[in-house]
């Protein structure tokens, strides 16, 4: 690997793509002190503190949301919007063929598509966060006209961020907003350490839980690569075709099914799925509505059974994770899809006939693998926390969400820069 990464940095191509991810990031970073103006510090960090739904969204913001910034939703608009088109081209038939049969033009149009559900989300979010911050005291200057223009001020920075990520995927390597969720978690890791050796200089934190923690750490790490690049290989035999006068012998290859067809977005849904009443009844706290009657008692009740550290909220939380992640990989892989296709090319995998029984083994194949997959995604969603707890390191926080998308999102683009690594030698080899 490091090899490939020096004979890519040799290439001026792929200099010239990796120098301007590297030109993005720096305008990430710029863009993330770029604060908006009349805000109460203090007042600010003190909602941080209270409200869960920011601790989903800061962690992928890079710090723009600890510092107010025009960047403080991040890209999680445009993630939530491309989630919801890809669910919507299972259910929806003409979203359903424009996305099989519509080619370029076709996925062109899902993507306009999806910008402008982007922004209706984003509105929604910044209305709320401005809302919420007006009702809290962030605001100096709790007028009309700035409250609209902190709504369009973090709108118009996820925007950017979405044309940001775009031109990375065009002129860079690597998928853009991915990069860019990656740079977010990536620059909250410094911070994370400084906390993390300050507490452990100042008698804190023990040696022995720090390098335990460590070496636990570097082991999740190496299991979320195994599960990354981890597949089942389904043989498939090509039938024997008569071109002219030739008959051309069948040749042999597999299908990949990857073991973690569901990626993040399982533990995403579990996470959003969590927060979502204990967001909804501090709202209601904040606005003075569940003061007495039965909100206050369901706030009670989650506050002392239902904490994110506590032996229900974790069950659930593994539970939720199975779940979702049986469901969106049935959704990402559509095994009918899979069995038309190998039948149309004349194609078929040994000993098992085309059509129906075809669907059943690959259905069979997908059950156990998703299985495995969903275990280990609920195992990695509450094994961080306990992590946390037991070895008392509280100033590092090491989320399973986390972890997936900078491993995934690193392997990602190693494999591009391999891949036109390929293409050049393969270039080279045809023009010789």
């Amino acid at each position: 690997m490091l090899n490939n990464l020096r004979a890519a940095l040799l290439v001026p191509e792929i200099r010239k793509r990796v120098g301007f991810v590297l030109f993005a990031f720096a305008w990430f970073i710029f863009m993330i002190h770029v604060q908006l103006p009349n805000v109460n510090q203090q007042a600010w960090q003190r909602v941080l503190q209270s409200g869960v739904f920011y601790n989903l969204l800061g962690f992928l913001s890079g710090g723009a949301l600890q510092r107010l910034s025009v960047i403080a939703m991040g890209i999680t608009p445009f993630i939530n919007a491309s989630i919801i088109m890809q669910l919507m081209t299972v259910v929806l038939p003409q979203l359903e063929e424009l996305a099989k049969k519509g080619g370029e033009e076709g996925r062109r149009k899902i993507g306009q598509y999806t910008r402008w559900l982007t922004i209706v989300l984003a509105a929604v979010q910044a209305t709320f966060m401005a809302n919420t911050m007006r009702n809290s005291g962030v605001f100096y200057d709790t007028s009309l006209a700035y409250l609209l223009f902190a709504i369009v001020a973090m709108v118009s920075g996820t925007m950017f961020l979405m044309w940001l990520g775009e031109q990375i995927s065009d002129r860079g390597i690597g998928n853009g907003v991915s990069l860019i969720i990656f740079i977010g978690i990536v620059l909250r890791y410094p911070t994370y350490v400084s906390q993390t050796y300050s507490t452990a200089s100042q008698g804190g934190l023990s040696l022995l839980n720090l390098v335990a923690y460590i070496v636990m750490a570097i082991i999740i790490i190496i299991s979320i690569v195994f599960l990354y690049q981890g597949q089942r290989r389904v043989p498939v035999q090509q039938a024997r075709r008569v071109v002219g006068r030739k008959l051309f012998a069948g040749r042999s290859t597999y299908i990949p099914l990857r073991l973690n067809n569901a990626g993040v977005i399982s533990i995403i849904f579990a996470i959003s799925l969590l927060l979502l009443p204990q967001t909804l009844l501090q709202w209601f706290n904040r606005t003075g509505t569940s003061a007495h009657g039965p909100l206050a008692a369901v706030s009670s009740w989650l506050s002392a059974y239902f904490a994110p550290n506590t032996l229900l909220y974790n069950v659930v939380y593994f539970l939720l994770v199975v779940v979702f992640t049986f469901f969106y990989s049935s959704i990402v892989l559509n095994t009918r899809d899979v069995a038309d296709n190998l039948k149309k090319s004349g194609s078929f995998i040994p000993g098992i006939r085309p059509g129906q029984p075809t669907v059943d083994y690959l259905n069979k194949i997908l059950y156990r693998i998703t299985t495995a997959a969903a275990i280990y995604l609920g195992l990695l969603a509450v094994l961080p926390s306990v992590m946390q707890q037991g070895l008392s390191v509280t100033t590092f926080y090491l989320g399973s969400t986390s972890l997936l998308i900078v491993v995934g999102v690193a392997l990602d683009t190693i494999n591009q820069i391999e891949a036109r690594l390929a293409m050049r030698d393969y270039k080279g080899f045809i023009k010789r």
